[in-house]
This record gives structure tokens, sequence and C-alpha cells, in this order.
């Protein structure tokens, strides 16, 4: 694994949630710049619901693991609060994560495959209330990719809906497309 050092200031200024976080990420051989920023951006997006429960969004322990998410959040008890994916999942493991977890998101990524997934899975996935399924546009995906470093300084501002993502030298629009939202409160 190759360790990235990450200072990730979130402003979300539509929830009044801001908060800064040193986080050290692992990032798996096999993994891409652009799933790993995928991954930071997710910890972004749900940083806040970790704020009004009891328990730490925590990156899983990575590919290699296949029992675990992406990222998720659980309560003292251990019981799963949030289980987070990023990718296109197979939809087996997504409605047994809904089966495991309150909530579970998928942020998908990777252009015309997100479309051809989502039509292959999406009848299947909409009967699940505790399941959300955005996605993050192709030439967002790819432009977060050139922002990885080895030690990152990133600020993410979400606000109407839009995200930004900017370091010292370039900022990255991201208008993620919600696919399913969640159905009702968790």
């Amino acid at each position: 694994s190759t360790i990235h050092k990450v200072d990730l200031s979130v402003a979300d200024i539509d929830r009044g949630h801001y908060r800064d976080h040193s986080l050290t990420v692992a990032r798996h051989p096999s993994e891409t710049d652009e799933r790993m920023m995928i991954r930071l951006l997710a910890f972004a997006l749900h940083s806040q619901s970790a704020e009004e429960g009891q328990g730490a969004l925590e990156f899983g322990r990575g590919l290699s693991t296949a029992d675990e998410p992406d990222l998720w959040r659980r309560d003292l008890t251990g019981a799963i609060e949030q289980w987070i994916e990023v990718g296109l999942p197979d939809e087996r493991e997504v409605r047994k994560a809904c089966g495991r977890s309150c909530e579970v998101h998928v942020l998908a990524y990777g252009g015309r495959a997100v479309d051809v997934w989502w039509r292959t899975v999406g009848d299947k996935l909409e009967r699940q209330d505790r399941l959300g399924v955005s996605e993050v546009p192709l030439e967002a995906s790819r432009a977060l990719a050139r922002l990885a470093q080895r030690s990152m300084r990133l600020h993410v501002t979400i606000q109407e809906g839009h995200v930004f993502v900017a370091d010292a030298a370039d900022s990255v629009a991201v208008d993620i497309r919600v696919l399913k939202a969640v159905d009702g409160p968790a």
C-alpha cells in the first residue's frame, strides 16, 4: 500500500457543517488515484452524518477485504450505521450491505460504465429503501485524480447541491447526479 496524508477541510454550507480532518489513506497497489480520490470525496460528503451520530466515519481495510465497505460508520455497539461503497459494486453485495447497515450509499464513477451498470442492477436495487446511489461524472472523477499527491491539503465546499474540491493550485467542480435517493429516515 501507498500511504497518503490528507488535510481535508469540509465546508457544507447547506447543512452548516464545518470541520477539518487529518486523514491517513492507504492506497492499495491495484487502486487508481481516481478511485482513492472518490473515496476521499465520499468521506467529505458523509462526514457531517458522523457528527450527528456517535460513531466516527472510517475507511475500510481496502480492496483486499471483501466483507468491508470503502467507508463505514459504526455505533458504540459495533452495529453498522452507514456503509459506503465507491465504484460499481456487485448488486448482491449491495443488497447484503442493506441487510447489515441502517443506510447504504454507493458513489459510482466511470462514465458510460455507470449507465450500463445501473441499467443492469437498477431494477433490483430500487426496492432497497436504505440505499442511495449517486454518480460522479467522468470529467470530474478524472480531474479529481489529477489532484492526488502523497501529501494533500484539500478543501471541499458543498453549497446548494454543488460540490467544489480544491487544493492550492486547482479546483474541480463535481455535480453529483442522484440515481436513487434513500427512502426515508434510517
